[in-house]
């Protein structure tokens, strides 16, 4: 895949204030560009076709939260994975899917909008289904923890199958 070429590509397109090429973006270094853009140039939107948007793309957001700007401003576009890796023998293919990728991206961060953040109260507490060993073993872990637990049994009784048994392996206890 030929990256001048997607950087020439993509600089005449509209909206497009600034197209870099970095091998490292994820980088402190390559960080900080894209950080020193968006304050210097007063960029309102950010895409970044590299690699896969599951490892890096949390870093990317919290630059632009550093940078002053919304984290829903950020569109990632996988050339990695879908051109670079698939296409491998086919230098050329590859270079036009992430042509065809980064268009769709960009068209994609023109119409992203701020995804308001609520903060919502909580109690914590849990409901543990069935008061068999295994219930009552999570009930009182989560008991432990400070969580308020409401423990539900369709029985008479606790203990499930255990309840049930007379002497139980290995030490012959009474299970009663």
């Amino acid at each position: 895949m030929n990256c001048a070429e997607l950087r020439e590509y993509v600089e005449p397109l509209p909206n497009v204030v600034v197209a870099r090429t970095n091998k490292f973006t994820c980088s402190d270094s390559g960080q900080n560009i894209i950080k020193n853009d968006i304050i210097e140039l007063d960029l309102n939107r950010i895409v970044v076709a590299a690699c896969t948007p599951k490892i890096h793309e949390p870093t990317y957001r919290a630059i632009l939260m550093e940078a002053g700007l919304s984290p829903y401003y950020f569109q990632m576009v996988n050339i990695r994975e879908h051109c670079s890796f698939v296409h491998q023998n086919e230098r050329e293919k590859a270079t036009e899917k992430a042509k065809r990728l980064l268009l769709a991206g960009i068209n994609r961060a023109r119409e992203l909008e701020i995804v308001p953040r609520k903060e919502i109260s909580i109690t914590k507490s849990a409901l543990v289904i069935g008061a068999g060993i295994a219930g009552m073993n999570a009930a009182l872990d989560l008991a432990n923890q400070g969580i308020e637990v409401y423990l539900v049994e369709k029985e008479a009784t606790i203990g499930g199958k255990m309840a049930q048994l007379d002497r139980i392996f290995p030490t012959d206890d009474c299970g009663i």
